[in-house]
């Protein structure tokens, strides 16, 4: 996320491991930011130079509410829903494309 605007600038779908983390992880760093705000969970520190990082709850509150508008929005990740296929194909492309309503509020052309 970007502090200074709304919205979700990259994401990847899977637990918090270092596997899930260092996909993402290879998306961002060439962003070359100043610094990288975490919640401190241990996975970062491989990856992230201690110098290079805040921890910080108080600056995570736009990225859990970020989180939480998508749950709000799709049903299939609320963490007990019968609602829903958990395919992870479907899953991705409900992301996708709520992200991209969200943030241009309209809908892709290709459909």
């Amino acid at each position: 996320m970007n502090h200074f605007s709304q919205g979700i600038l990259a994401w990847v779908l899977g637990d918090r491991s270092s596997k899930t983390f260092k996909t993402l992880w290879t998306m961002i760093k060439v962003w070359q930011c100043y610094f990288w705000v975490t919640d401190g969970y241990c996975v970062y520190k491989m990856f992230i130079n201690s110098e290079d990082q805040i921890i910080s709850k108080t600056y995570m509150t736009r990225v859990e509410g970020e989180n939480t508008r998508l749950r709000h929005y799709l049903a299939r990740l609320h963490r007990k829903t019968l609602c829903y296929s958990k395919s992870e194909e479907m899953l991705r492309y409900s992301i996708r494309l709520l992200i991209h309503y969200l943030k241009y509020k309209s809908f892709p052309s290709c459909l």
